[in-house]
C-alpha cells in the first residue's frame, strides 16, 4: 500500500512519518487500547482524550465507522 503522510494533529497520536494506511490504523488502535479508551458498554465507540480529541473534530465519542471518516481528514495528499 502507498503511504499517507498524517498531519501535525493525527501525528501526535501516530508519528509523523508516512505510513500506509493499515499500519496508520494499527498503530491508530494501539493508542486506543493503551489509554482504554474503547467504551465499557458500547465496544464501537470510542472515548476521546486529549490527544484524540482534534482528531475527532472536537467530539467526546465517536463510532468505530465514524473514526475511520475523521481520520481520513487528517491525511495530507
Amino acid at each position: 500500500m502507498k503511504p499517507v503522510q498524517p498531519d501535525a494533529v493525527l501525528a501526535a497520536v501516530v508519528g509523523a512519518k508516512p505510513l500506509p494506511r493499515t499500519e496508520l490504523t494499527k498503530k491508530l488502535w494501539d493508542y486506543i487500547k493503551k489509554n482504554s479508551l474503547q467504551d465499557k458498554k458500547v465496544k464501537t465507540q470510542i472515548n476521546a482524550d486529549d490527544k484524540l480529541k482534534p482528531v475527532f473534530g472536537g467530539k467526546k465519542s465517536v463510532s468505530m465507522f465514524e473514526m475511520t471518516k475523521l481520520v481520513s481528514a487528517h491525511l495530507e495528499k
